[in-house]
């Protein structure tokens, strides 16, 4: 017999109801759940290893968020038919969970998990990403697998100077700040958004709203497990460990360490002296010990490391380059290096590089962002690229990872706030390449990004920069804020941060927070550091390029936008695409045609500006109606014994009669015209009745004047013999 499920259910602040349940669906998992609102129903399952793998020396977790399109009555439209690779949009969602979930499980925890999360049913009007991490920890809470705590995730987005807690997908198209924030019922975890300048104080506004919304969603997931009956979690099996080995590895190396991590000033002195120094170590158990033995010197050799680094932060306040908290490294910036993209800047900061390059393109261009609910085409993207020898290293290039969709995701929600609106005509890709990387390469592409589309003249009314932070903290109450961290003192801290902006306010954040009891007086300060770090790279920026060009430039296609009464948009494209086809081929434009209202919008894209002239003339010229007394330049298409057949408009032409070719009189029409030949005409006159149109040639040409030469002299009038004469008219009688 069947158990029954188990429910709970909270309401979000705007009164909608999110029910948790478990014990119906995929029962043979460790733990299950669906989380329902609305019409949209989210399936997440967890699953883990009894034991770690053989030699397993890191936490093996895997999330993976994906949306069915049955979820939404559709089919996909790949040539498959079915859903494949994740793209983007679950990619992102699976790292929000990811990061959120990670710290959660015990540090010396090594089995392999998997967390699978899987839009079931689709709502038009809920966003499912934020209900997904709250349904990834209600799986978890129902399961035996070993947490430390349970958390929740959701949405908050300001509508109209209004703070709403998972907004509606309608709200958040209208929303000035959207920020995915994950937290426990005493800590905030994880921090991801976007906002359109705001403030310091602002950011913090909501992340206590939503932390006081995620405690609600902790406690039903608490009561929920409670239902089920889980009171303890599984056993599992420890690495293994030696203080002995411990000691030895401290006493030998701290001094060296502490050292090395003074007095070395850049990455590959540092690297290299490190790895000496860990040679030296293992050497110092002798030859004799054991795999076991060398692998436990290796790891307490690394965790002296991480130690001895953070110690010398907090205590000496001194960094490993040696530069002071607060202090950006040296700035270097180029715009136009590349003779040939559209916008290119290079952008480095110390020992991190982008090459960005910006292309201009057409409508046709646009990228399709597709997911189960909606699809849209988006006129602005980025890209970005992290090659291995960004860092020195040889690895397989098999595709971009999710490391890079998610920098370049932050790098795109930063720009996207500068971008011009929907009126603006081109698409914009954005590309960054990594050629350097010790510290955060998503802000060096914020930065480069900003710049190079400055060089390409895309009306960017301000520049974007960002800047890597770094926080440790320690017992004792000791904190250290790093502005511009890098890469070896990227995983050191218990709070690392991105923040992008404006010298006007935040455009994006992320953040990941691994310190319990975080105040926001210390999330303030840290913020307020990060604005100063920002300002000041801003005003490199400045200093580089302090406005967009006027002009896109030369070899950039160019581009004009004509508005046309929406009766004429089926003339321009024409039967089965016709005469558009025609029209691109026989200028080399090309014309994008939108329908707006009772409009049309054609958007004319050209390199050359001959070509954009001609097919702006030929357009024109479809949706223009014709007007009496107006001249045109027109092509001869017909001779006939009467006139020719001038097509004085596209697809429209009129007779000109051989009357109105010429003031002097032509009997024929041999030799006057060939198919072909131009000749400027006026249209004179439009029949009422067949809408037949009346050129005229000659009414261009200067009228002759008339001179005694016209015609012969006039003398005495002949006597006219060929009829009778006239009887004499009779005298004229007085009355």
């Amino acid at each position: 017999m069947l158990s029954q499920p188990i429910q709970q259910s909270f309401k979000l602040p705007n009164g909608a109801e999110v029910i948790i349940e478990t014990g119906k669906l995929a029962r043979q998992a460790d733990g299950a759940v669906t989380v329902r609102q609305g019409n949209c129903i989210i399936l997440a399952t967890v699953c883990a290893n009894r034991e770690p793998r053989e030699g397993q020396s890191f936490f093996p977790l895997s999330v993976d968020y994906q949306e069915k399109f049955a979820s939404a009555g559709r089919i996909p439209g790949s040539f498959f038919k079915r859903e494949a690779r994740l793209n983007d949009y679950e990619i992102l969602t699976s790292r929000l969970i990811d990061r959120a979930l990670r710290p959660l499980f015990p540090e010396d925890y090594l089995c392999d998990v998997q967390v699978l999360v899987t839009l079931v049913s689709s709502d038009k009007e809920v966003m499912p990403d934020a209900l997904a991490c709250l349904a990834a920890s209600a799986a978890l809470a129902v399961s035996d697998i070993p947490i430390k705590e349970i958390i929740s995730e959701v949405r908050v987005a300001r509508v109209n100077g209004q703070f709403i807690v998972n907004p509606y997908r309608s709200e958040l198209e209208k929303a000035d700040m959207d920020f995915t924030i994950a937290a426990t019922e005493k800590n905030l975890m994880m921090v991801e958004g976007e906002s359109k300048e705001c403030s310091e104080e602002d950011l913090v506004e909501v992340l206590q709203i939503a932390h006081d919304a995620i405690r609600v969603q902790i406690a039903a997931q608490v009561a929920l497990a409670a239902a089920k009956g889980v009171t303890a979690k599984r056993d599992y099996t420890k690495p293994a460990s030696d203080e002995t080995i411990k000691a030895k590895v401290y006493e030998f190396a701290k001094d060296k360490v502490y050292a090395i991590s003074a007095s070395a000033s850049s990455k590959e002195q540092r690297t290299d002296a490190y790895k000496l120094l860990k040679d030296e170590v293992l050497a110092s158990f002798g030859e004799e010990a054991d795999a076991l033995t060398k692998s436990l010197a290796k790891k307490y050799y690394e965790d002296l490391q991480w130690e001895v680094v953070r110690d010398m932060i907090l205590d000496d306040r001194k960094r490993l380059d040696g530069r002071s908290l607060d202090q950006v490294r040296p700035l270097a910036m180029e715009i136009d290096p590349l003779p040939t993209p559209h916008g290119s800047a290079l952008f480095t900061r110390g020992e991190t590089q982008s090459l960005t390059t910006i292309t201009l393109g057409t409508p046709l261009d646009e990228l399709l962002v597709e997911s189960a609910a909606v699809s849209v085409d988006s006129k602005f993207f980025l890209h970005y690229n992290f090659p291995p020898f960004s860092t020195g290293e040889v690895k397989m290039m098999r595709g971009q990872s999710r490391r890079e969709v998610g920098h370049g995701n932050l790098a795109m929600r930063s720009l996207k706030q500068m971008m011009p609106g929907s009126e603006y005509p081109y698409t914009v890709r954005v590309v960054s390449d990594i050629l350097e990387s010790n510290g955060s390469s998503s802000m060096a592409t914020v930065c480069a990004g900003s710049l190079a589309l400055m060089d390409a003249g895309v009306p960017v009314p301000k520049h974007v920069s960002g800047v890597a932070m770094g926080l440790i903290t320690r017992g004792d109450g000791k904190y250290a804020i790093l502005t511009d961290i890098l890469g070896d003192e990227d995983h050191l801290g218990d709070m690392d941060f991105k923040v992008t902006g404006t010298r006007d306010g935040i455009c994006g954040v992320q953040m990941d927070i691994k310190v319990d009891g975080l105040s926001m007086e210390v999330m303030r300060e840290a913020l307020n550091q990060a604005k100063a770090g920002r300002l000041h790279i801003l005003d490199a920026m400045y200093n580089t390029i302090d406005a967009h060009r006027a002009e896109v430039k030369p070899h950039a296609p160019r581009m004009v936008k004509l508005i046309i009464d929406k009766e004429y948009i089926g003339a321009v494209i024409g039967q089965g695409g016709k005469v558009i086809q025609e029209i691109q081929r026989e200028t080399g434009a090309t014309i994008n045609i939108e329908e707006v209202g009772n409009t049309g919008e054609v958007s004319i894209f050209s390199a050359e500006k001959t070509s954009l002239d001609k097919a702006i003339e030929w357009v024109t010229g479809l949706t223009t109606p014709p007007e009496i007394g107006k001249d045109y330049d027109g092509v001869v298409k017909g001779v006939k014994e009467f006139g020719a057949f001038v097509e004085f408009l596209p697809k429209k032409e009129g007779l000109l009669h051989i009357s109105e070719i010429s003031w002097n009189r032509i009997e024929t029409m041999d030799g006057i015209f060939n198919n072909g030949d131009k000749v400027r005409v006026k249209l004179i006159d439009i029949d009422a009745k067949t809408g037949k149109f009346k050129l005229s040639a000659k009414v261009l040409l200067p009228r002759p004047e008339r001179t005694s030469n016209d015609r012969p002299e006039r003398g005495d009038r002949p006597e006219r013999t060929d009829r009778p004469g006239r009887p004499e008219r009779p005298e004229r009688r007085d009355h």
